[in-house]
């Protein structure tokens, strides 16, 4: 069964996340994502098309000076202009799209390849533009959009066209997801050794089948695959970067050259620049994997992780949790004990289990607070806080910009922080990130607010995740004010931090 020899990563996630609706990244939010990718070891970084905006071609010009070990590449559409555009951003290769299929040939270039002087009109164009390309010292990658739906015969005659203008990689797009993985595999079995250059693979989400069908394909001999962090992408994304590399690693066994273990931080960098959460249940980097609750797991976890995880979770530069609640056994409790720290007597366990089995029962996670704070009343063990909050004011409304101002006690010292934000809670928690930076940066990861009650003077719990050096706490307050709430959480979660 043939499987690629020789990998080449393609991320096109600063394509402003692959045009993902919503989504417009700085040029210093694209240089510390391109960063972050070059470190990762992607081979090949699409930083934009050229042709977007003055914005953006400033963003591709400063990704490009950074002198990355990785290829700068920019999007390009059949337009000589757009070749222009990509050269004067200084990148090393274009990403030349050629429609394929005869719905996109006949929408944007107004031709129907059933006839035959249409049919040359489109090959001659493609091979110009490729060959202009060439011609200015450009690594190419001719790619045929909407391969999935194209005439085999006519993609052959594209990519053909390609190679005669030494095109130096081919791609095939499933621009709108129409692969499946036994489809895939049999297309790529037929042209990845047949076409005369390297072939890769981009494929849509929009059926769910991204990652699988990029798998396949590789399978069957591209030597190449588009991928994004966190799948992110028009409409339902594209192939996950953190999957791809992670299936062919661990259930393919073969090395990708990806440092795997800073796969969880890109992931958050990533999803905190572009706005975009990360789904809780998605594969290996949300926040359920690797989280465990129910007893009867982590009875069996604590005397061997593989029961119930396949591969570790530091192989994706994550920690393994086990969360509280009413599914909690009493090897849940054992263990996140013993990672607080804290030794307790046979009765003072089951008196911690069954004040955690309370809060469980009323429908809620215990966090990691909640559980220091029972764990503390039980054992009688008594911690003044490193965080104290004195006062606090926020102030919003319009014209007038958010902003907050916060009294903290820091290790008995008073400090005062004021900040600006999005809205008073953004504009609280930089207050409060910053009045505490002296012990370090605390990141907020998560932020989940729910009304308990109804009403405007609904009771407000506020969950939040937050993390510092690589360790992760969630925290919890409750309030009618949603910014007090969020105050409270933010200041518990940094108690347990520092």
């Amino acid at each position: 069964m043939p499987l690629f020899e020789k990998l080449s990563i393609l991320d096109t996630t600063l394509r402003d996340g692959e045009q993902t609706p919503g989504v417009a990244l700085s040029t210093d939010d694209k240089i510390k994502i391109a960063t972050a990718l070059d470190d990762l070891g992607v081979t090949i970084i699409e930083a934009g098309s050229a042709v977007t905006s003055e914005g953006e071609r400033a963003a591709i010009k400063a990704v490009s000076a950074l002198g990355l070990s990785a290829e700068i590449c920019s999007y390009c559409r059949m337009k000589k202009e757009d070749i222009d555009l990509a050269l004067a951003c200084d990148v090393d290769s274009v990403h030349l799209v050629v429609p394929s299929s005869a719905l996109h040939i006949e929408m944007k270039l107004r031709k129907d390849i059933s006839k035959i002087e249409d049919r040359e009109s489109v090959l001659s164009i493609a091979g110009d533009v490729a060959e202009y390309a060439k011609s200015h010292g450009l690594i190419v990658e001719y790619s045929a959009e909407d391969a999935s739906r194209a005439d085999l015969k006519f993609l052959k005659e594209l990519y053909k066209t390609g190679v005669s203008h030494h095109v130096d990689r081919l791609c095939y797009c499933d621009t709108v997801g129409m692969l499946t993985p036994e489809r895939a595999f049999t297309i790529f079995s037929e042209l990845a050794y047949n076409v005369g250059a390297p072939l890769s693979v981009h494929c849509h989400n929009d059926f769910g089948l991204a990652t699988a069908n990029t798998v396949a394909a590789l399978r069957a001999g591209a030597a190449e695959a588009h991928v994004t962090i966190n799948g992110i992408g028009e409409r339902s994304g594209n192939a996950s970067l953190e999957e791809v590399v992670v299936q062919l690693e661990h259930l393919y066994g073969k090395k990708t050259g990806i440092k795997t273990e800073n796969l969880y931080k890109v992931s958050r960098l990533v999803s905190r620049l572009t706005g975009i959460p990360v789904s809780p249940n998605k594969a290996l980097i949300g926040g359920n994997s690797f989280t465990h609750e129910a007893g009867i797991h982590v009875h069996d976890l604590v005397k061997n992780t593989a029961t119930y995880e396949p591969i570790s979770p530091e192989f994706v530069g994550r920690e393994r949790k086990v969360v509280l609640g009413k599914h909690a056994g009493t090897s849940s409790i054992e263990l996140a004990l013993k990672e607080l720290g804290f030794s307790a007597e046979k009765s003072q366990k089951e008196e911690i289990f069954a004040r955690v089995k309370e809060i469980g029962d009323l429908g809620k996670h215990v966090t990691d607070a909640d559980l220091q704070t029972i764990a503390e009343a039980v054992l009688e063990i008594h911690h003044d806080p490193a965080v104290r909050l004195k006062a606090f004011t926020a102030v919003s409304g319009r014209p007038s910009i958010p902003m907050a101002s916060v009294v903290l006690d820091v290790f008995g010292k008073e400090t005062i922080c004021v900040d600006t934000g999005d809205g008073p809670v953004d504009a609280a928690i930089r207050a409060i990130r910053q009045a505490v930076s002296s012990v370090g940066d605390i990141v907020l990861e998560e932020y989940h607010v729910d009304a308990i009650t109804g009403g405007t003077d609904a009771l407000v719990e506020v969950m939040v995740k937050l993390s510092k050096d690589g360790k992760t706490v969630t925290a919890r307050g409750a309030r009618t004010d949603i910014i007090e709430a969020s105050v409270e959480a933010v200041i518990n979660g940094m108690n347990r931090l520092v």
